[in-house]
C-alpha cells in the first residue's frame, strides 16, 4: 500500500467516525461585530456607496424584483441563478449580453 492509498483510507474512517451535525447559528452580536468590522475594512479603502449608487448597480432584472408587489421569499431569490446572460456567459467567450449592470457582461469585457 502506497502513502496515497494509506491516506486515502485514513481519511474515509475519519470521515465515517466524524458526527457532521449542523453547527448552531453564530449569536447575533457576533454577526454584528463582523458586519460592522467588515464595513469599517470596506471604508478604508475610501467611501462606502450610497444607497441611490447601490441601487443604480443593480441589473434590469433585479431592478424589477425590488419594485415588484411581490413577497419576502421572491424578493430573496437571485436573478442571475435564471439569468440567459449567466448560461451565455458561463458558456462563450464573447458573449452578445447587453444588459446594463450585468456582472457577466463585466466578466465579457475584461
Amino acid at each position: 500500500m502506497n502513502e496515497s492509498e494509506s491516506n486515502s483510507e485514513f481519511f474515509e474512517l475519519l470521515a465515517r467516525k466524524a458526527s457532521f451535525e449542523a453547527a448552531p447559528p453564530a449569536p447575533s452580536p457576533l454577526k454584528s461585530r463582523i458586519y460592522t468590522r467588515l464595513l469599517q475594512r470596506q471604508s478604508e479603502s475610501g467611501p462606502l456607496m450610497s444607497l441611490a449608487e447601490v441601487q443604480a448597480g443593480l441589473c434590469v432584472f433585479e431592478k424589477m424584483i425590488v419594485i415588484s408587489p411581490l413577497g419576502d421569499r421572491i424578493k430573496q431569490f437571485n436573478p442571475c441563478s435564471v439569468c440567459h446572460a449567466r448560461v451565455l456567459a458561463e458558456h462563450l467567450e464573447h458573449a452578445p449580453i447587453y444588459w446594463g449592470n450585468c456582472p457577466y457582461t463585466g466578466f465579457q469585457n475584461r
